[in-house]
């Protein structure tokens, strides 16, 4: 029997891995329906003393399918063969995430926790950016641009929700939910009053860092208001601030990214960025009590946040663009990725200090990029140590009008 017919045979079987196959047939036969990430879950319902027949296989077989058809699916949709592998049951998901690994590593994306992960070194992982208008509602999909029969790989959804004093962009794995008291509820991005600020709100500690502030955090919500299964706090993890132009000179928009999250020191040789596991354990009020405050105090309102330990963070800022003459018009070199000129276009890349002594080819490459190809879908590539979460936040802060900067 040939590997992927054991694949099909995974989406199939129905006796003895029961309702995680009839949910992966589901998955499988509405792949178009584009409102879903489709991506595994880190925590798969089901109960792992009931394997079934297919966690009978001798381990070394098992390892040697899981990793073939690792190998052998590289993209979307095809690597959804990876994702039922890992919905078989607990010894299949095991093995499934320890071949499996993160995109700095391999370049791809498989779970949802690789969206929270760094990007690759080597080359930037394509994506692109839909917006609705009408909803005010904007997509992150995996690819160079959108295809024709709109089979595209969702990965994340943002919701624009105008305040009096702020506007808020949340974050969800799914575009039809975005609820903060959701599982699939990943961050958020908050503006100041002007629009010239954003700070990025992560659901998780992107590092060992929670252990440190266990005894600080604070809800999001109240407990008997939201299910166990939702993650206790915000964490403050980057800062996006754009420069006032008061003289309203010619020129791009300029903007400094502080990642209070990735220290500077992940660009340096040898350097590594924060790269979580899995999301973050969820918790009820009898199994984990030291996550919940003892003391009587009201419930704490969304906004309330704890923040990653103080480090030198990285600092991104624009990629200095160059005035064409003969366009007359700001230039910067998209290769390709840009169609469309527009206040919105820009490229990241490290603000170094000549005293780190950073090499000029690490100072130079474009961490990054976002601009536009149509009236409403732009490009976003983004490579290490950036997460796609933390890079779509970033282009985010990019669709607030902002009046005082341009």
């Amino acid at each position: 029997m040939s590997f992927k017919s054991i694949v099909r045979e995974l989406k199939e079987m129905k006796d003895g891995i029961g309702s995680i196959s009839r949910r992966g047939e589901v998955e499988g036969r509405h792949w178009r329906n584009r409102t879903r990430t489709h991506i595994a879950p880190d925590v798969v319902p089901f109960d792992p003393n009931q394997q079934g027949q297919w966690a009978n296989i001798p381990p070394e077989l098992l390892l040697d399918i899981v990793r073939r058809v690792e190998e052998s699916e590289t993209s979307f949709p095809a690597r959804t063969a990876v994702v039922f592998c890992a919905s078989v049951c607990k010894s299949w998901r095991e093995v499934t995430k320890e071949i499996v690994k993160t995109p700095e590593e391999c370049g791809r994306l498989t779970f949802p926790i690789s969206l929270k992960q760094p990007g690759p070194r080597e080359s930037p992982i394509h994506c692109f950016i839909k917006r609705d208008r009408a909803n005010s509602v904007y997509r992150l999909y995996f690819g160079l641009t959108p295809s024709e029969d709109e089979s595209d790989k969702l990965l994340l959804a943002a919701k624009r929700i105008r305040r009096a004093t702020s506007t808020d962009f949340v974050i969800s794995l799914v575009s039809d939910d975005f609820s903060r008291a959701s599982s699939t509820y990943v961050g958020k991005l908050r503006s100041n009053f002007l629009g010239t600020k954003f700070t990025i709100y992560d659901n998780q500690l992107p590092s060992d860092a929670a252990i440190q502030h266990r005894g600080r955090l604070s809800r999001r919500f109240s407990t008997k208001q939201v299910s166990p299964t939702v993650s206790a706090c915000n964490y403050s993890i980057a800062t996006v601030s754009y420069e006032l132009n008061v003289l309203r000179t010619r020129g791009p928009r300029r903007m400094h990214c502080a990642m209070h999250s990735i220290p500077f020191s992940s660009i340096q040789e040898g350097g590594s960025a924060p790269t979580p596991t899995s999301f973050p354990q969820y918790f009820d009020e009898k199994s984990s009590p030291a996550l919940v405050p003892r003391a009587k105090e009201p419930s704490v309102n969304s906004s309330s946040t704890v923040s990653v330990p103080s480090r030198e963070p990285l600092v991104l800022k624009n990629k200095a663009p160059r005035w064409h003459e003969q366009l007359q018009c700001w230039c910067l070199n998209f290769k390709g990725r840009v169609t469309v000129a527009s206040v919105k276009n820009f490229q990241l890349v490290a603000a170094v200090d000549p005293s780190h002594n950073i090499p000029a080819a690490v100072q130079e490459t474009t961490i990054l990029q976002f601009g536009k190809i149509g009236k409403d879908i732009f490009t976003m590539d983004y490579c290490y140590p950036l997460s796609a979460f933390q890079a779509f936040a970033i282009c985010l802060s990019s669709f607030d009008t902002k009046p005082a900067c341009e």
